[in-house]
């Protein structure tokens, strides 16, 4: 899937003569992340920036009401989150290939079973798989430190080693975790809109230790990601 613009846009709802340019809705948790994509974006009006809260829910309920005031081509959800060790370093973004409801389901005495197990959904989201390659090499072409996989959208941040090694042998794959990307590609899927999810690595996914996050670092790459989102995405 190539998002480029055309005379005549394709959407979800058909095709839109006039169209004078692709819209892109982007929904941050917070508004550190926000600002961070704004000036990346350097006042970009093909782009409108939202605070979605944070968690899915949060992010679903904001990102189904923007949805419904106006008429968007892609949503993405991006912000910063934390990198599974030696799939993504501090510093680093990730692009989603898939999103992941990673704390989805029920336990029982033989451990976690996902919704996708207990037949009641699914909570695997699969990326379109041509934007997701042209997003990844652009910014690699950018000379950004970018890597594809699974996202994790967590209710509860990892914060210890045995739940960051439960999670990435749950979802084979895991390369990063956020709290909000499930929620807002569910609202934005329900609108039959094409998603996608990046996120810059402040800190590795285990043990909870503040003082070894990068929230600076991964607010500068998140800025440099999105200059290169308003050359890409056109």
């Amino acid at each position: 899937m190539e998002l480029k613009l055309v005379e005549k846009v394709a959407t979800p709802h058909g095709l839109m003569p006039g169209r004078a340019e692709m819209r892109v809705l982007v929904m941050t948790a917070v508004s550190a992340e926000r600002d961070a994509i704004l000036r990346g974006l350097n006042n970009d009006t093909r782009f409108d920036v939202r605070i979605a809260g944070v968690g899915p829910v949060a992010a679903a309920v904001s990102t189904t009401k923007v949805l419904a005031t106006a008429q968007y081509d892609l949503v993405v959800s991006a912000g910063i989150g934390g990198g599974f060790t030696g799939k993504a370093g501090v510093g680093s973004l990730v692009v989603a290939n898939q999103i992941v409801a990673a704390d989805l389901g029920a336990e029982n005495p033989a451990g976690f079973c996902s919704l996708d197990q207990l037949g009641f959904g699914s909570t695997y989201i699969q990326i379109d798989a041509g934007l997701v390659k042209q997003v990844y090499e652009a910014l690699l072409l950018a000379n950004l430190p970018v890597n594809t996989g699974a996202v994790l959208t967590v209710s509860t941040v990892t914060g210890t080693a045995a739940s960051a090694q439960s999670r990435a042998a749950r979802v084979p794959g895991a390369t990063a975790e956020a709290m909000e990307g499930y929620g807002v590609a569910l609202a934005a899927l329900d609108c039959g809109i094409p998603v996608l999810e990046i996120r810059a690595i402040s800190n590795l996914v285990g043990p909870r230790d503040r003082s070894a996050w990068r929230i600076k670092e991964a607010l500068d790459v998140l800025e440099a990601a999105s200059l290169v989102l308003s050359e890409v995405l056109r």
